[in-house]
């Protein structure tokens, strides 16, 4: 199962489609078992997202394997490695576990700031340590991986990858990162909710992309698939994904996502939704009011 649980909304309202807020620790148990049950074997989070690290350690995580992230770094810090190994271990106490699979860096420009050898230099020992099987990054942009390429040693990736979004394959890093054993995890399959919106439900925010939306719902009409599925089906379709991270409100829309995935995947060649405009495709630049 290529599937992996993103837990943003164990800690936060998150997500542009999302009206149900955080979801609550009866219904954080609930999706955990059920994704237990479906074998899904990995749980994204991150510090900074709320109190997701404890909803989780709360509900227990150890069977998972999970991938959790460094926070930016204040720029009052005077050990920036001490700093990043405090971070790393509170990380674990939240989680109530010894060891985490993944620990990436969720500004990895940092590292090629004045503090990046000493940050590279904790991660590295952490790894070392037996805190953190893989320690690597999460991106918006292709580029940032080079940032880092002589800096870390990194065995995961996380960048964002969507129909509308294919930078991460497009650009080729997703082929070279699969070349040299490094794992790659997706996020954003849904563009934070926006590929599912009904064809007369677009926000008002994005009614110029309105030509590019109605392709879309054209393509979903006459393929008679659900935008959920065709939106997993492409992602999981690359073997150069390792994981595809999707987020819930319910344990009733993981059971319908993964009971999508078990059923025969699209015939039909991919619409050709991909765009450039970063103030479509990278939800930190939308301007929502």
């Amino acid at each position: 199962m290529k599937l992996a649980l993103g837990t943003a909304q164990f800690g936060l309202n998150y997500g542009i489609a999302n009206s149900a807020g955080q979801i609550s620790a009866t219904e954080a148990v609930a999706i955990l078992e059920t994704a237990k049950a479906s074998r899904i074997d990995t749980l994204d989070t991150a510090a900074a997202y709320g109190h997701s690290e404890a909803s989780l350690g709360r509900a227990g995580v150890a069977e998972f394997k999970v991938v959790t992230k460094l926070p930016p770094m204040p720029s009052e810090v005077e050990k920036p490695d001490v700093w990043v190994r405090k971070q790393i271990e509170a990380s674990l106490a939240r989680l109530g576990v010894d060891s985490v699979y993944g620990y990436l860096m969720h500004r990895p420009e940092e590292l090629a700031g004045r503090n990046g050898d000493a940050v590279a230099s904790a991660l590295q020992e952490a790894k070392q340590d037996g805190l953190v099987s893989r320690i690597g990054i999460s991106i918006y942009d292709p580029r940032q991986i080079d940032l880092v390429s002589d800096r870390l040693d990194i065995g995961l990736v996380q960048a964002p990858l969507n129909l509308l979004d294919r930078r991460i394959v497009d650009s080729g890093k997703a082929k070279q990162l699969f070349e040299r054993g490094i794992e790659l995890h997706t996020r954003s399959a849904f563009l934070q909710g926006l590929l599912l919106f009904e064809r007369d439900a677009l926000p008002p925010a994005f009614q110029r992309w309105s030509a590019l939306f109605d392709r879309w719902h054209d393509w979903l009409d006459t393929e008679q698939v659900a935008a959920t599925k065709a939106s997993l089906d492409f992602a999981c379709s690359l073997s150069e994904v390792h994981r595809v991270v999707v987020g819930v409100d319910t344990q009733r829309q993981l059971s319908m996502l993964v009971a999508g995935l078990n059923k025969p995947g699209v015939n039909a060649g991919w619409p050709d939704l991909r765009s450039a405009d970063l103030d479509l495709i990278n939800p930190a630049r939308w301007k929502l009011t």
